[in-house]
Parts: C-alpha cells; structure tokens; sequence
C-alpha cells in the first residue's frame, strides 16, 4: 500500500492531524440530525408533512448508498486532503442552500450535504491508514466514530433554544459554523502534509491510490456471512436513522417531554460513544457471538421501553444508544476477521454499507408515513423493534459462522 510518509507526517504533527479528523467528524452527522429537533417549525413553516420532513434525513443516508463512486472519483482526482475540503465546502454550501427557501430547496440543499459528507466516509479510512500506526488504527477509529456522536448531541441540545429564539433555518445553519472552522484547521494540515512529504510521487494523489487499489473484482456478495452481515447493517442503520429522525417527537407525544424533547433525546447520542468505545472491549472478554447477541437484546430493549414504558425514556435512550455505538464497531470487526485480505474486506466493507444504507434511507420516511396513516407512534415503534431484532438475529448468527472454518484459497 503506498503511503504519504506517514512516518514523517505522524511524527511531527500528530496532534494536528487528530484535531483534524475531530473537527471533521464532529461535521459527518450533526448536519442532519438536527432536523429532528426542528420538526414541528418545518411542518408548519413549509407546509408539509411528517413523510416529507423524514426526508430530510433519509436523503443524505440514501447519498451514502448511491454517491459512493462520485465520492470515489473525487478521491482519485484530487487527493485524499483535497477531498476532505471538498466534503466541508458542500457541507457548508449544502448547509446554506437547505435554510434558504422553500421545501424543494430544502430538499436540494440536503442533497448537497449528503454528497459532501459522502466524501468524508470514502476519506477518513484512506487518511487514518496513511497517517496512524498501525497499532493505534482501532483507537483512532473509535475516536473518529465517538466523535460523529458527540457532534449529534451537540446539535440535538442546541437547535431546539436556537430555533426558539431564532427560527429554524438558524437552527439549521448554526452547525454549518463547525464546517469552516474544520475547513481552516484542515486547510493548516494539508500544508503541513505537503511540505513534510519527501515527494510529489507520494504526495495528495496517494490516497486516491489507496483506494484505487483497495476495491477488489470478486464477487464478495457470493459469501453467506457478506450477506448477514448486509441484513446486520440494515437493520442497524434502519434502527439508528428511523430512530434520530423521529425520537425528538416520540418524546415529546408519548413522555410528554415537551421543548426539552431535542436534549432529552441527546442522551442516544452520546451513550453511543460508551458503545463505540466499550463493545470492543466486550468482545475481548465474551466470545464475539454472546457480544453480539447482548448488543442486539440492547438495541431491541429501546424500542419496547417506548412502547411498554415512556416515561423511562432515559433508560431505553441509554440502552438504545450503546447499542447504536457498539453495532457499528462490531460489523466492521466480523468483516476484518471474515476477510482474507485488505482488498476482500474493502470490497465487502463497501457491500455491506452501501446495501445497508439503502436500506436505512427508507427509515425515517417510512416511520413518518407510517405515523401520519395510524395517527399514533405504536405501529412506527413495532417496526423498529423488528429492524432491532432483524440486527440481533443476523449480527448473532454471522458471527457464529464467521467462525468455521474457510477455504483459505486465493483470496477475491
């Protein structure tokens, strides 16, 4: 695999470039989910419904589905740094474009965010590999994953007073702020990279490299556990997405929560750091299947504390967000281990997330259309349950299978 002098570039400016990656995963979640918290202002100030509100979350996770190869190709074209201020250019423009008009702009504004934040999922891999050793990879991962949560709380907490005093397109564009102070710091990182690299062979272009490279022709799908692992994922975006979108006003209806329902929802966001950083800690001590299946039983717990018992919101929201942090962590990590080389896992990494988010771009919508037929969030609360459970049956017996043995032939 080539390098951008990782040695060079860790050594001397380490902390740089983690302030950068935080920076820039703090901006790869939070400009969505703040809708959430906005809801009841959007319906009545552009005159829609619950359905079309949802798709202003759907529609970026949809991005991450279908805009991987335009991500792809701006990675190759421009460099791996190149594309991080690419993906917080449109982060920032997509962020302006959404509160400036009406529905159809809103729509096309999202639009732009989620091809922007696209990038950032196809790049950070590619910059993490080149410029974390290889014994700080996972750590540096689950800092990155941590963060994107605590982005989300962040704007969960704050849009709910920001649109009360404000308004929601303020609302709306206040998390953009983070974009360009992430855009500067990056800016200062990428000037670093270039003057410490020992040569332009192995300068802006060798990221995209990297991914040129990494993108196996076999056929991935063709593996059983692949394909568990795509109905895991599904499940576990479906879950997580339906769930960001709709939990703010699942709170405020059934727990009546009222104005501090956006905070009080907060709480699924930032338990899932204590997921992202702990199930693989789990794992070290229980057989990855038992792991899997108290992760699966967690997700599946919020959903039916919702039902059975609203007022205990705090404790599902604190159950469902571990969960939602260490579900993620987990499948990538039956993935490396199923893999035979660097270039199966990518290519099965990019099944599994690409199908999954499709999947999961149908959630929100689908929960809101669901709560505008039945007038009542019962019917939306029992789909998530079987998406959750979907999760626990599919992570569980992926795992499990992931463990027998292989033909170690040739490798896709």
């Amino acid at each position: 695999m080539a390098s951008v002098s990782s040695e060079r570039v860790v050594g001397r400016w380490p902390w740089a470039f983690l302030v950068a990656l935080v920076l820039l995963a703090l901006n790869l979640r939070s400009p969505f989910v703040g809708v959430s918290a906005v809801t009841d202002q959007l319906r009545s100030a552009l005159d829609v419904g619950n359905g079309a509100v949802g798709l202003l979350t759907s529609l970026p996770v949809l991005c991450f589905a279908l805009a991987a190869p335009v991500a792809l190709a701006v990675v190759r074209r421009y460099g791996a740094e190149s594309a991080v201020l690419a993906c917080l250019g449109l982060v920032l423009v997509g962020s302006l474009v959404r509160s400036s008009g009406s529905f159809a702009v809103a729509v096309l504004g999202t639009v732009v965010i989620g091809l922007g934040i696209t990038i950032g999922n196809v790049v950070v891999p590619v910059l993490i590999r080149s410029r974390v050793a290889p014994e700080r990879v996972g750590t540096v991962t689950g800092l990155y994953t941590a963060v994107m949560n605590v982005g989300s709380m962040i704007v969960l907490i704050g849009s709910g007073p920001v649109a009360s005093a404000s308004g929601w397109r303020t609302a709306l564009l206040a998390p953009a702020v983070l974009s360009v102070v992430a855009a500067l710091v990056w800016w200062r990182v990428v000037g670093t990279s270039r003057r410490a690299a020992p040569g332009p062979a192995e300068g802006a272009t060798s990221g995209a490299r990297d991914v040129a490279t990494a993108v196996p022709s076999g056929p991935v799908w063709r593996d059983p556990v692949a394909v568990l692992l795509v109905v895991a994922f599904a499940g576990q975006s479906t879950s997580f997405y339906s769930l960001t979108a709709w939990l703010p006003s699942i709170l405020a209806d059934e727990a009546g929560a009222g104005s501090a329902a956006g905070a009080l929802a907060s709480v699924f966001q930032v338990s899932a750091v204590v997921g992202a950083l702990g199930v693989p800690l789990l794992a070290l001590w229980l057989r990855e299947p038992v792991a899997a299946g108290v992760v699966g039983l967690l997700w599946m717990a919020m959903p039916a504390q919702l039902l059975l018992a609203p007022s205990a919101y705090l404790i599902g929201s604190v159950l469902g967000g571990i969960a939602q942090g260490g579900g993620f962590a987990l499948i990538l990590t039956i993935v490396a281990r199923r893999a035979r080389s660097d270039r199966e896992s990518a290519g099965m990494s990019t099944l599994v997330q690409s199908v999954g988010y499709a999947f999961a771009a149908v959630g929100p919508t689908l929960l809101g259309a669901v709560h505008d037929a039945t007038g009542s969030w019962t019917a939306p609360l029992l789909v998530v349950l079987g998406t959750t459970a979907l999760f626990l049956v599919s992570t569980v017996t992926a795992s499990l299978s992931a463990r027998r043995p292989r033909d170690r032939g040739r490798a896709a």
